[in-house]
């Protein structure tokens, strides 16, 4: 077994994919990770803006939670719809370009990606973040610590869905089974004591309050804050070909049973905050607790289930970016179908997942991570903007579609989708608004890029495929045997097999020597001993050796001028290069040869035209 088949698993032929398919209970951890950790930092960053209002602002946070909630409602339904219109997956994209166009369509997906990449880098930084506030110790490892997450993730994403399903429940349920918990023991003690609970370990005191009143601008910004609580919601629907059959059905409850849990967990931490008067602390102040780790102690005291819990947390914080690792492969792959990024985001790996998409997310995010030092707190301004804009543009698309295919349910739905379009569309703006001088305009002109980056690609391919494209039969009239070049560098049994393959294509061989002033062999003196008497006796042509003069010790670029020469000479004529070439059976080998064969066809294939053909003649060492 080796060390690829240990560390990722051995390669699934196309016939396993089958097997791979997960079900609800898989789908859960693989496609909801993202949205549901948002219960963890969603209400918290709502609840920091409510600082000035003191411990009047933490009445604001229910009916905040509400107003998402509602919003979280109408996105759900919407792509229920959305999973049963378009069950080959795309999403936010398929949905757009199919229904509202190509730019609409490369919009969403433009959007989508760099909110993969944010959620990958912001997410893993924010669970070691929390790691390293518990423990300050290993502040300085913080870089280290959020690569070596990022790599665990990338490497389980690389064995395969089914796999990461498995791998990802266990910490999945754990976060969801402690909150759960908590909420539970909240209620029921809020509901015992009338509605006033007492506190295990008390919150802080609510600092003084600096505004009297909340502005509605104040309103709008807190709910543009608690809007992060809905990121990853559109993963379902962009994954759906990864659900076993019933495929629409499974995905249908794999987003009922994670927009459920998301809004038990938004819910119940906003009415249990109110209850038992927990405001934030500012994150930049000594002191700093999280409001998930002042609301469990509060209702459970600090005992072991408090540290299993805020262990929970950090896990799933950390492992948050598996969801852009399902979704950003299988966008890019669903982009390179329609030629607007590169085809081999579309080919599958050795366990039938989109690698290439893999490996360039976890590029980014690591660039990300490396240049921020680990400490995003920057990049919480661009979250958000990119999910609402795919909300919208998928919202809008699905209502173009249902004018478009009509049918029965066609007009409700069609509200549905048009509710959901204006909703997000809102609130997209209150995002842009809100958070533009924090950072959104950077957001902006990156999804500009991108999907000028895309056109590109796009055009590329489009003049490539003008360029190649033939109708007419094959042309066999004018067919010479080409000039056949071979570069020799010594008279050796490599060399010697070139020239007998040249031997086999053309009478008109040419045998290029380059020779230097320190050289020591004798190929000229013997060549006519060597070579041109068995091939006179054998009826044949005998090679013409050439021999360049280097006196600067060059050798591939007289190889290189010399080929240009015959090519100009004979404009209408093939010519092909042979190029002997020593196979290294071990790869610590490498570094003890010359590696001018493979330098020499770099160059041929960057200088010369189309009439020239390069021709690899290799021999394996055995030693």
């Amino acid at each position: 077994m080796s060390f690829l088949d240990v560390l990722l698993g051995k390669p699934l032929a196309t016939s396993d994919e089958r097997a791979e398919q997960i079900g609800p209970s898989a789908g859960i951890p693989i496609f909801g990770l993202d949205a549901l950790s948002s219960a963890a930092y969603g209400p918290e960053a709502a609840l920091t803006l409510l600082i000035p209002l003191g411990a009047s602002g933490i009445a604001q946070i229910v009916p905040i939670s509400a107003s998402i909630i509602a919003l979280l409602c109408i996105v759900y339904f919407s792509y229920r719809q959305t999973i049963a219109a378009y069950p080959g997956g795309g999403g936010s994209y398929t949905v757009a370009s199919e229904n509202l166009g190509t730019f609409a369509g490369l919009l969403a997906a433009a959007a989508l990606m760099l909110d993969y990449v944010l959620v990958v880098a912001v997410g893993i930084s924010a669970g070691v973040g929390a790691l390293v506030s518990a423990i300050p110790s290993i502040q300085p490892h913080t870089v280290g610590l959020c690569l070596a997450i990022l790599l665990i993730v990338t490497v389980v994403n690389l064995r395969g869905v089914r796999e990461a399903g498995i791998f990802f429940m266990v910490p999945t349920y754990l976060f969801l089974g402690t909150l759960l918990c908590m909420i539970a023991i909240g209620l029921s003690k809020t509901v015992l004591a009338g509605g006033h609970p007492a506190a295990v370990v008390s919150p802080p005191t609510p600092p003084t309050a600096i505004v009297a009143t909340a502005s509605y601008w104040l309103l709008l910004q807190v709910f543009s804050n608690g809007c992060t609580a809905m990121t990853g919601v559109e993963a379902v629907s962009n994954g759906v070909r990864a659900f076993r059959e019933p495929t629409v059905k499974n995905a249908q409850r794999t987003l009922t049973v994670i927009i459920g849990l998301l809004i038990v967990l938004l819910a119940g931490i906003a009415y249990l905050v109110r209850a038992y008067g927990i405001a934030a602390t500012d994150p930049g102040q000594p002191g700093y607790q999280s409001v998930l780790s002042m609301l469990v102690a509060a209702v459970a005291g600090r005992g072991w289930f408090y540290y299993v819990t805020i262990a929970s947390v950090l896990i799933i914080l950390s492992l948050s970016a598996n969801t852009a690792f399902a979704d950003f492969p299988r966008l890019c792959k669903a982009v390179a179908q329609s030629s607007h990024l590169p085809h081999s985001f579309g080919f599958r790996g050795r366990r039938l997942v989109y690698s290439n998409g893999i490996f360039v997310l976890a590029f980014l995010a690591a660039l990300l991570i490396v240049l921020f030092q680990g400490v995003t707190d920057n990049l919480i301004p661009l979250f958000a903007i990119g999910a609402f804009l795919a909300f919208t543009l998928s919202q809008a698309g699905m209502v173009a579609h249902w004018r478009r295919v009509r049918g029965r349910g066609a007009i409700h739905s069609m509200i549905v989708n048009g509710l959901g379009a204006v909703a997000t569309g809102i609130t997209l703006l209150v995002v842009l608004v809100a958070k533009f001088t924090s950072g959104a305009w950077v957001s902006a002109l990156l999804i500009v890029a991108l999907i000028t980056f895309m056109f590109r690609v796009r055009r590329h391919y489009d003049l490539v495929a003008e360029e190649i494209a033939v109708s007419s039969p094959l042309e066999i009239s004018r067919l010479e045997t080409p000039i056949v070049i071979v570069p020799i560098q010594g008279w050796t049994k490599v060399s010697q097999r070139a020239l007998q393959f040249a031997l086999t294509l053309s009478t008109d061989v040419r045998a290029v020597h380059v020779a230097t002033e320190d050289e020591t062999n004798d190929l000229q003196e013997r060549w006519g001993e060597l070579v041109e008497v068995p091939v006179k006796r054998a009826g044949g042509t005998p090679p013409l050796l050439v021999s360049l003069p280097s006196p600067y010790r060059l050798i591939l670029y007289p190889i290189l001028d010399y080929v240009l020469e015959i090519e100009k000479k004979n404009p209408d004529h093939e010519i092909a290069i042979i190029v002997p070439e020593l196979i290294e059976h071990h790869w610590y080998h490498y570094p003890l040869h010359n590696q001018r064969a493979e330098l020499l066809k770099a160059l041929l294939l960057r200088k010369c035209s189309r009439h020239v053909v390069l021709i690899n003649v290799p021999w394996q060492i055995k030693a």
